[in-house]
């Protein structure tokens, strides 16, 4: 399955930045359990709000699971009983994380960024646009649907838009938690047991569904210089967990 050319949708917005210190980049080599993660990150966060440390995205994988945002339907878990479920305070609906996603979990502080929530998560898509722009895989935006699409050609040459890379976030103090997952080279199978963001009109695709077999490691550092063309440098810092 090969992509085509995609609209950028409404992404134009960036953030200011108002404070010039670099933001942590942490990588965690094996797989993160969700629970030991949202707790590192909560903690992270509060420390942010309070000035006691810098603000940190950190990348990892989690085992197999599906998270429910604040806006989940609960007909949209198809297969309650297929991989553990976790309640979230994140926006959006259902989501699958699982090995070959890659999750970042983005904690910055919107006070120093100018306080603008839509500005913040325009400026998120475009840093998954450019990542992917990277690999040579046109992604876009929706005005009407949050995340990271991607045309691609189906049966007869129909163009279809299949979501590649989800976003859901929230703010405590005006620091963010939560973040965003880009399918590098997930079982794309595992999310039929939800309906991916309660939008059942549209797939999911992966960077190896489009071709692209990239390592993991290759694919950070692109999501690394991309962030660095949107929000501003990084500097290497061990991961919470």
């Amino acid at each position: 399955m090969s992509s085509v050319p995609a609209s950028t949708g409404s992404v134009s917005a960036r953030l200011p930045r108002l404070d010039t210190r670099p933001a942590g980049w942490a990588v965690s080599p094996e797989l993160v359990a969700y629970p030991v993660a949202v707790e590192a990150m909560e903690r992270r966060a509060a420390a942010i709000a309070d000035h006691e440390a810098g603000e940190l995205v950190w990348l990892l994988e989690h085992p197999p699971l599906y998270t429910a945002g604040v806006s989940a339907k609960p007909g949209d878990l198809l297969q309650p009983d297929r991989f553990p479920v976790f309640q979230t305070g994140r926006g959006g609906q259902y989501t699958y994380h699982g090995p070959g996603q890659r999750v970042a979990y983005v904690m910055l502080d919107l006070r120093t960024r100018g306080r603008d929530v839509r500005a913040f998560v325009s400026s998120l898509e475009a840093w998954l646009i450019a990542a992917l722009a990277r690999f040579d895989v046109a992604g876009g935006a929706r005005d009407e649907r949050v995340g990271v699409w991607v045309e691609t050609r189906g049966p007869g040459g129909a163009v279809l838009e299949n979501k590649i890379a989800a976003i859901g976030v929230r703010l405590r103090r005006w620091v963010s938690f939560h973040g965003v997952s880009l399918n590098v080279a997930p079982n794309l199978a595992h999310f039929e047991g939800i309906v991916p963001c309660g939008i059942a009109d549209h797939g999911v695709t992966s960077l190896a569904e489009l071709g692209f077999h990239a390592p993991m490691g290759v694919v950070d550092e692109a999501l690394r210089a991309a962030f660095e063309e949107i929000f501003g440098p990084v500097t290497p810092e061990t991961a919470p967990a």
